[in-house]
Protein backbone atom coordinates (compact mmCIF):
# COMPACT_ATOMS: atom_id res chain seq x y z
CA UNK A 1 0.00 0.00 0.00
CA UNK A 2 1.27 3.70 -1.46
CA UNK A 3 2.51 5.97 1.71
CA UNK A 4 -0.59 8.69 2.91
CA UNK A 5 0.73 12.03 1.73
CA UNK A 6 0.43 14.55 4.81
CA UNK A 7 -1.87 17.62 3.57
CA UNK A 8 -1.00 19.84 6.68
CA UNK A 9 1.34 22.10 5.61
CA UNK A 10 -0.63 22.32 2.28
CA UNK A 11 -3.85 23.21 4.35
CA UNK A 12 -2.31 25.90 6.14
CA UNK A 13 -0.50 27.84 3.60
CA UNK A 14 -3.20 26.99 1.06
CA UNK A 15 -6.17 27.91 2.82
CA UNK A 16 -5.70 31.94 2.43
CA UNK A 17 -4.66 31.19 -1.13
CA UNK A 18 -8.05 29.71 -1.67
CA UNK A 19 -7.05 26.76 -2.59
CA UNK A 20 -10.42 24.65 -2.75
CA UNK A 21 -9.27 20.68 -2.67
CA UNK A 22 -6.23 18.40 -3.37
CA UNK A 23 -6.41 15.14 -4.56
CA UNK A 24 -2.57 13.06 -4.92
CA UNK A 25 -2.41 9.97 -6.57
CA UNK A 26 0.81 7.67 -6.95
CA UNK A 27 1.48 4.15 -8.31
CA UNK A 28 -2.15 3.10 -8.61
CA UNK A 29 -3.24 4.63 -5.39
CA UNK A 30 -5.37 7.59 -4.20
CA UNK A 31 -3.00 8.89 -1.19
CA UNK A 32 -4.21 12.41 -0.66
CA UNK A 33 -7.19 13.76 -0.59
CA UNK A 34 -8.96 17.37 1.01
CA UNK A 35 -11.73 19.38 0.54
CA UNK A 36 -11.96 22.87 2.11
CA UNK A 37 -15.53 23.02 0.90
CA UNK A 38 -18.07 20.85 -1.44
CA UNK A 39 -16.91 19.93 -4.50
CA UNK A 40 -19.06 20.62 -7.24
CA UNK A 41 -18.19 21.56 -11.18
CA UNK A 42 -17.30 24.83 -11.68
CA UNK A 43 -15.52 26.92 -14.25
CA UNK A 44 -11.54 25.06 -14.79
CA UNK A 45 -10.66 28.34 -17.14
CA UNK A 46 -7.85 27.13 -19.39
CA UNK A 47 -7.46 23.30 -18.19
CA UNK A 48 -10.22 23.42 -21.14
CA UNK A 49 -7.34 23.25 -23.28
CA UNK A 50 -6.18 20.43 -22.60
CA UNK A 51 -8.99 18.93 -22.91
CA UNK A 52 -9.22 20.17 -26.50
CA UNK A 53 -5.71 19.21 -27.19
CA UNK A 54 -6.74 15.11 -26.58
CA UNK A 55 -9.90 15.95 -28.79
CA UNK A 56 -6.68 17.07 -31.57
CA UNK A 57 -4.37 13.32 -30.63
CA UNK A 58 -7.81 11.59 -31.17
CA UNK A 59 -8.82 13.56 -34.03
CA UNK A 60 -4.95 13.08 -35.73
CA UNK A 61 -5.39 9.43 -34.84
CA UNK A 62 -9.30 9.00 -36.87
CA UNK A 63 -7.42 11.20 -40.08
CA UNK A 64 -9.95 14.21 -39.30
CA UNK A 65 -6.68 16.72 -39.32
CA UNK A 66 -3.08 16.92 -39.44
CA UNK A 67 -1.11 19.83 -37.63
CA UNK A 68 0.96 21.12 -40.92
CA UNK A 69 -2.74 22.33 -42.17
CA UNK A 70 -2.70 26.46 -42.70
CA UNK A 71 -4.48 28.53 -41.47
CA UNK A 72 -5.80 30.42 -44.63
CA UNK A 73 -7.11 27.10 -46.23
CA UNK A 74 -8.91 26.15 -42.77
CA UNK A 75 -10.84 29.53 -42.64
CA UNK A 76 -11.00 31.66 -46.08
CA UNK A 77 -13.92 33.27 -45.84
CA UNK A 78 -13.57 34.98 -42.32
CA UNK A 79 -9.67 35.86 -43.64
CA UNK A 80 -8.61 39.88 -43.95
CA UNK A 81 -8.80 41.47 -47.16
CA UNK A 82 -4.83 41.31 -47.41
CA UNK A 83 -3.35 38.63 -45.10
CA UNK A 84 0.58 39.17 -44.23
CA UNK A 85 2.99 36.69 -44.62
CA UNK A 86 3.38 35.13 -40.93
CA UNK A 87 -0.42 35.11 -40.86
CA UNK A 88 -0.39 33.04 -44.60
CA UNK A 89 2.16 30.46 -42.73
CA UNK A 90 0.95 29.63 -39.40
CA UNK A 91 -0.25 25.86 -39.03
CA UNK A 92 -2.35 24.14 -36.73
CA UNK A 93 0.72 23.22 -34.63
CA UNK A 94 1.43 27.19 -34.41
CA UNK A 95 -2.13 26.60 -32.75
CA UNK A 96 -1.53 24.43 -30.05
CA UNK A 97 1.83 26.16 -29.31
CA UNK A 98 1.03 29.78 -29.01
CA UNK A 99 3.55 30.46 -31.58
CA UNK A 100 0.95 31.66 -34.60
CA UNK A 101 2.80 35.38 -34.74
CA UNK A 102 -0.13 36.88 -32.86
CA UNK A 103 1.17 40.23 -30.73
CA UNK A 104 -0.98 39.83 -27.92
CA UNK A 105 -3.32 37.77 -26.33
CA UNK A 106 -6.84 37.96 -27.43
CA UNK A 107 -10.30 36.27 -26.47
CA UNK A 108 -9.42 35.94 -23.23
CA UNK A 109 -12.10 36.28 -20.06
CA UNK A 110 -11.75 40.00 -19.92
CA UNK A 111 -12.46 40.48 -23.20
CA UNK A 112 -14.83 38.04 -24.77
CA UNK A 113 -18.13 39.21 -23.14
CA UNK A 114 -17.58 42.97 -24.44
CA UNK A 115 -16.94 41.95 -28.57
CA UNK A 116 -20.07 43.16 -30.64
CA UNK A 117 -18.90 41.56 -33.67
CA UNK A 118 -20.08 37.79 -33.72
CA UNK A 119 -17.52 36.50 -36.51
CA UNK A 120 -14.62 35.37 -33.81
CA UNK A 121 -13.21 33.55 -36.30
CA UNK A 122 -12.95 36.99 -38.58
CA UNK A 123 -11.76 38.92 -35.51
CA UNK A 124 -9.11 36.84 -34.66
CA UNK A 125 -7.58 36.82 -38.02
CA UNK A 126 -7.65 40.15 -38.55
CA UNK A 127 -5.44 41.00 -35.16
CA UNK A 128 -1.52 41.77 -35.74
CA UNK A 129 0.14 38.87 -36.75
CA UNK A 130 3.63 40.79 -35.96
CA UNK A 131 6.07 37.39 -35.78
CA UNK A 132 7.01 34.47 -37.68
CA UNK A 133 5.07 31.16 -36.81
CA UNK A 134 7.12 29.08 -34.69
CA UNK A 135 9.43 31.83 -33.48
CA UNK A 136 7.82 34.06 -30.77
CA UNK A 137 5.03 32.38 -27.53
CA UNK A 138 1.96 34.66 -27.06
CA UNK A 139 -0.10 32.85 -24.29
CA UNK A 140 -4.18 33.09 -26.26
CA UNK A 141 -6.83 31.60 -26.93
CA UNK A 142 -6.88 31.98 -30.43
CA UNK A 143 -5.31 28.97 -31.02
CA UNK A 144 -7.36 26.21 -29.08
CA UNK A 145 -10.89 27.95 -30.77
CA UNK A 146 -9.59 28.18 -33.88
CA UNK A 147 -8.53 24.35 -33.76
CA UNK A 148 -11.52 23.25 -32.01
CA UNK A 149 -13.52 24.61 -34.37
CA UNK A 150 -11.68 23.04 -36.99
CA UNK A 151 -12.43 19.31 -35.31
CA UNK A 152 -15.93 20.53 -35.47
CA UNK A 153 -16.52 21.42 -39.17
CA UNK A 154 -15.05 18.04 -39.52
CA UNK A 155 -16.85 15.92 -37.41
CA UNK A 156 -19.74 17.78 -37.12
CA UNK A 157 -19.60 17.54 -33.54
CA UNK A 158 -18.28 19.83 -31.13
CA UNK A 159 -15.58 19.27 -28.76
CA UNK A 160 -17.98 18.58 -26.04
CA UNK A 161 -19.96 15.48 -28.07
CA UNK A 162 -16.41 14.55 -30.13
CA UNK A 163 -14.86 13.80 -26.48
CA UNK A 164 -17.64 12.26 -24.95
CA UNK A 165 -18.26 9.17 -26.84
CA UNK A 166 -14.62 8.61 -26.84
CA UNK A 167 -12.85 9.87 -23.83
CA UNK A 168 -15.12 11.50 -21.27
CA UNK A 169 -17.83 8.86 -21.01
CA UNK A 170 -15.57 5.79 -20.75
CA UNK A 171 -14.02 8.10 -17.64
CA UNK A 172 -17.12 8.35 -15.88
CA UNK A 173 -17.23 12.28 -17.02
CA UNK A 174 -20.96 12.92 -18.00
CA UNK A 175 -21.97 15.80 -20.25
CA UNK A 176 -21.08 19.10 -19.01
CA UNK A 177 -21.24 23.09 -19.87
CA UNK A 178 -18.54 24.60 -21.97
CA UNK A 179 -18.59 27.91 -22.93
CA UNK A 180 -19.85 28.78 -26.92
CA UNK A 181 -18.75 31.70 -29.08
CA UNK A 182 -22.30 33.85 -30.65
CA UNK A 183 -22.70 31.55 -33.08
CA UNK A 184 -22.88 28.86 -30.78
CA UNK A 185 -19.72 26.81 -31.06
CA UNK A 186 -17.48 25.07 -28.22
CA UNK A 187 -14.68 27.92 -27.48
CA UNK A 188 -11.95 25.17 -26.97
CA UNK A 189 -9.97 27.60 -25.16
CA UNK A 190 -12.06 28.02 -22.01
CA UNK A 191 -14.99 27.24 -20.16
CA UNK A 192 -15.40 23.70 -19.42
CA UNK A 193 -17.29 23.16 -16.14
CA UNK A 194 -16.00 19.75 -14.23
CA UNK A 195 -15.25 19.30 -10.52
CA UNK A 196 -11.97 18.23 -9.03
CA UNK A 197 -11.95 14.05 -9.41
CA UNK A 198 -12.96 15.05 -13.06
CA UNK A 199 -9.91 16.98 -13.81
CA UNK A 200 -8.28 14.59 -11.67
CA UNK A 201 -9.11 11.83 -14.28
CA UNK A 202 -7.36 13.80 -16.83
CA UNK A 203 -4.17 14.11 -15.17
CA UNK A 204 -4.13 10.38 -14.38
CA UNK A 205 -5.76 9.64 -17.93
CA UNK A 206 -1.74 11.30 -18.91
CA UNK A 207 0.14 9.38 -16.44
CA UNK A 208 -0.98 6.20 -17.93
CA UNK A 209 -0.02 7.22 -21.59
CA UNK A 210 -3.62 7.55 -22.86
CA UNK A 211 -4.32 4.62 -21.07
CA UNK A 212 -7.67 3.84 -19.25
CA UNK A 213 -8.73 1.11 -17.23
CA UNK A 214 -7.00 -0.94 -19.92
CA UNK A 215 -8.61 0.63 -23.04
CA UNK A 216 -6.73 3.16 -25.07
CA UNK A 217 -8.43 6.72 -25.29
CA UNK A 218 -5.83 9.24 -26.25
CA UNK A 219 -3.03 7.90 -28.57
CA UNK A 220 0.08 7.15 -26.51
CA UNK A 221 2.14 8.84 -28.95
CA UNK A 222 0.25 12.33 -28.82
CA UNK A 223 0.43 12.31 -24.88
CA UNK A 224 4.34 11.97 -25.00
CA UNK A 225 4.33 14.87 -28.12
CA UNK A 226 1.35 17.10 -26.18
CA UNK A 227 3.38 17.02 -22.35
CA UNK A 228 7.03 17.51 -24.06
CA UNK A 229 8.95 20.76 -24.57
CA UNK A 230 7.89 21.78 -27.83
CA UNK A 231 8.57 25.57 -27.31
CA UNK A 232 10.42 28.08 -25.19
CA UNK A 233 8.01 29.85 -23.41
CA UNK A 234 10.06 31.71 -20.68
CA UNK A 235 10.08 29.25 -18.13
CA UNK A 236 10.15 25.47 -18.55
CA UNK A 237 8.74 25.17 -21.88
CA UNK A 238 5.36 24.90 -23.55
CA UNK A 239 3.82 21.91 -24.87
CA UNK A 240 0.36 21.41 -27.20
CA UNK A 241 -1.74 23.40 -24.44
CA UNK A 242 0.17 21.34 -21.71
CA UNK A 243 3.15 23.29 -19.51
CA UNK A 244 6.05 22.37 -18.42
CA UNK A 245 7.18 22.36 -14.38
CA UNK A 246 9.64 22.13 -12.04
CA UNK A 247 10.79 18.14 -11.08
CA UNK A 248 10.06 17.20 -14.97
CA UNK A 249 6.24 17.95 -14.45
CA UNK A 250 3.21 18.59 -17.07
CA UNK A 251 0.31 20.30 -16.21
CA UNK A 252 -3.22 21.23 -17.45
CA UNK A 253 -3.30 25.07 -15.77
CA UNK A 254 -6.37 26.77 -15.77
CA UNK A 255 -6.67 30.32 -14.34
CA UNK A 256 -6.94 30.86 -10.39
CA UNK A 257 -5.41 27.77 -10.03
CA UNK A 258 -6.58 24.70 -11.41
CA UNK A 259 -4.06 22.38 -11.78
CA UNK A 260 -3.58 19.02 -12.67
CA UNK A 261 0.18 18.40 -12.08
CA UNK A 262 1.39 15.12 -13.80
CA UNK A 263 4.93 13.97 -12.38
CA UNK A 264 6.06 10.85 -14.60
CA UNK A 265 9.37 10.25 -12.28
CA UNK A 266 6.99 10.01 -9.51
CA UNK A 267 4.47 8.23 -10.99
CA UNK A 268 2.30 10.32 -9.53
CA UNK A 269 -0.66 13.15 -10.09
CA UNK A 270 -1.57 16.56 -7.79
CA UNK A 271 -5.07 18.24 -8.78
CA UNK A 272 -6.11 21.35 -7.53
CA UNK A 273 -9.36 23.53 -7.88
CA UNK A 274 -8.92 27.15 -6.51
CA UNK A 275 -10.14 30.61 -6.23
CA UNK A 276 -6.84 31.87 -6.10
CA UNK A 277 -5.42 35.47 -7.40
CA UNK A 278 -1.55 34.33 -6.28
CA UNK A 279 -1.90 30.95 -8.55
CA UNK A 280 1.44 31.53 -9.11
CA UNK A 281 2.36 30.85 -5.23
CA UNK A 282 0.20 28.07 -5.18
CA UNK A 283 1.73 26.20 -7.85
CA UNK A 284 5.01 26.98 -5.58
CA UNK A 285 3.23 25.43 -3.00
CA UNK A 286 2.04 22.26 -4.17
CA UNK A 287 5.25 21.49 -5.09
CA UNK A 288 6.97 22.28 -1.82
CA UNK A 289 4.58 20.72 0.12
CA UNK A 290 2.95 17.87 -1.52
CA UNK A 291 5.17 17.06 -4.27
CA UNK A 292 8.57 17.13 -2.45
CA UNK A 293 6.48 13.84 -0.27
CA UNK A 294 6.32 12.07 -3.51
Amino acid sequence: MAKQIQLDAFKQQAEPLRALGIRVYQKGEEVGAFDFEVMGRRNIYSVSKSFCSSAVGIAIEEGVLKLDEKIVDLFPEHLPKEPNENLKSATLRDCLTMCLGLEDAFLMSADRSYHTEEDWIALSLARPFTYAPNTHFCYNNVGPYLIGLVIQQRTGENLMEYLYSRMLKPMGIFRTGWECDPQGRTFGGSGMFLNLDEIHKLGKLYLHEGQWEGKQLVPADWVKEASRKQVDNGQEGYGYFFWRGRENSFRADGMYGQYSIVLPDKEAVVSVIAESRQAGTLLNTIFDTVCNQL
